[in-house]
């Protein structure tokens, strides 16, 4: 039987674990072979008592694309959808007591956007751009507005959910969507002195710590995870949903937008 091949590479140094996504070839999309590789890296960061920090990377241009809609299509015309396995994977993020760095070195979109608002600091350069393009292709940012919502102003979360638009590195950190946006050459620099504090810090404090910010958070993971998933599911198998993927693929509006236009 053939193997998955790598798509997160993993390496530790320094008390600090670096989870790397690495299939750029489809923008780092989250595939189901991706996202099960990186649910056991995470799972054997928390797990290593050497690891103090755990920081999320990536290869290639792009953060994250978010779901691969390729296999997403496969498994639709198969009567299943890969949405259960990102809740889990968004689910053990959000609950990890180790602390997540998200170091986006480029676009991060929909599904991709909920894995980076997972980690409890997101550096991103100034050179990377987000959106929500659910609602374009027939969808609603559900399963990720666990982990995305926490962090966005109201105000700001109606306008990028409902307009799918692409916003800029420095709007994203005006609304909380991102900790702090730095020059591209600043990028790993900041990220590493993030780290570095990080690791100053005693373990069973940091762990603490972290449980106490989810707490007053006030938010069951699991419990929004599973009503989410069920909306998302749901969309996903709408006309809508298959017409706006197909516009997707074929490069093209889809009828919606046509309709409005004539």
């Amino acid at each position: 039987m053939t193997e998955n091949p790598p798509l997160v590479q993993t390496a530790t140094d320094r008390g600090v674990a670096t989870l790397t996504l690495d299939s750029p070839a489809n923008r780092n999309a989250l595939s189901t072979p991706l996202m099960t590789q990186l649910r056991a890296g995470l799972a054997d960061a928390v797990a290593d008592p050497s690891v103090r920090v755990i920081r999320l990377d990536h290869t290639g241009p792009v953060f994250c694309s978010g779901a691969d809609l390729a296999e997403t299509e496969r498994a639709r015309a198969a009567g299943q959808l890969p949405v259960a396995m990102l809740a889990d994977l968004l689910a053990e993020l959000w609950e990890c007591p180790k602390p997540l760095v998200a170091q986006v070195g480029g676009p991060a979109r929909a599904g991709g956007i909920g894995v980076l608002a997972a980690a409890d600091i997101a550096i991103s350069s100034d050179a990377a751009t987000f959106a929500f393009s659910e609602v374009r292709l027939g969808v609603i940012p559900a399963v990720i507005s666990a982990t995305v919502l926490p962090r966005l102003t109201p105000g700001a979360a109606a306008r990028l959910y409902l307009t799918g638009e692409v916003v800029d590195a420095r709007y994203a950190a005006q609304v909380g969507l991102v900790t702090e946006a730095v020059p591209t050459t600043e990028l790993a620099s900041t990220v590493a002195n993030v780290c570095d504090a990080l690791v100053r810090g005693a373990p069973a404090a940091v762990a603490g710590t972290k449980q106490l910010l989810r707490e007053r958070a006030g938010i069951d993971i699991r419990a929004d995870l599973a009503h989410l998933s069920a909306a998302s599911v749901s969309y996903f198998q709408s006309a809508d949903a298959r017409e706006g993927v197909a516009a997707f693929r074929e490069k093209r509006d889809p009828q919606w937008v046509v309709a409005a236009r004539q």
